[in-house]
């Protein structure tokens, strides 16, 4: 469990990519994006069923080719592998949540499928990424600032010490 844990921190700081070509099914409508954002511009728009290539991972996201055209798109809404007969939207996502969808290799601690073994050793550091997760901390009095105009209640919290 602590390597899924550890692989889950580490693919939010890097892209990973894929070994081997995958193909993939689209488990619902969903928009191909130019980048892994949701306020990136819309390239195209998958539909329920469409088969997709996917070409590499980028967090929660995955970049794919279809016939629709080449993008990202979120990995939630994607099943690696063959469309199964007689399940639908819900069944795949149950699938997801459970573990028990495709290989069994299916992680869904936040709802993101987890890296396995050799994505993380493939793994690069990418010290951009690192650094512009860095610029989000903030301090004590920016915490309690932001608190008091949202009229939110204190609560007691130990703050990590400074990096040395």
């Amino acid at each position: 469990m602590k390597l899924i844990r550890l692989g889950f921190m580490l693919g939010a700081l890097m892209a990973i990519p894929a070994h081997a070509a995958e193909t993939g099914t689209a488990l619902k409508a969903d928009a191909i994006k130019a980048e892994p954002f949701n306020d990136a511009r819309t390239v195209a728009t998958l539909a329920a069923g469409d088969k997709v290539e996917i070409v590499k991972k980028n967090g929660g996201w995955l970049q794919v080719k279809s016939a629709k055209g080449k993008g990202w798109v979120r990995m939630l809404s994607v099943r690696k592998g063959e469309a199964r007969k007689g399940t639908g939207y819900a069944a795949g996502l149950l699938g997801m949540a459970s573990g028990r969808a495709g290989t069994g290799k299916v992680v869904a601690t936040t709802g993101i499928r987890g890296l396995n073994e050799e994505e993380l050793k493939s793994a690069q550091f990418n010290a951009t990424e690192l650094q512009l997760a860095e610029s989000y901390a903030t301090g004590k009095p920016e915490a309690q600032k932001f608190a008091a105009q949202g009229k939110l209640v204190a609560r007691k919290f130990d703050y990590l010490s400074a990096p040395e």
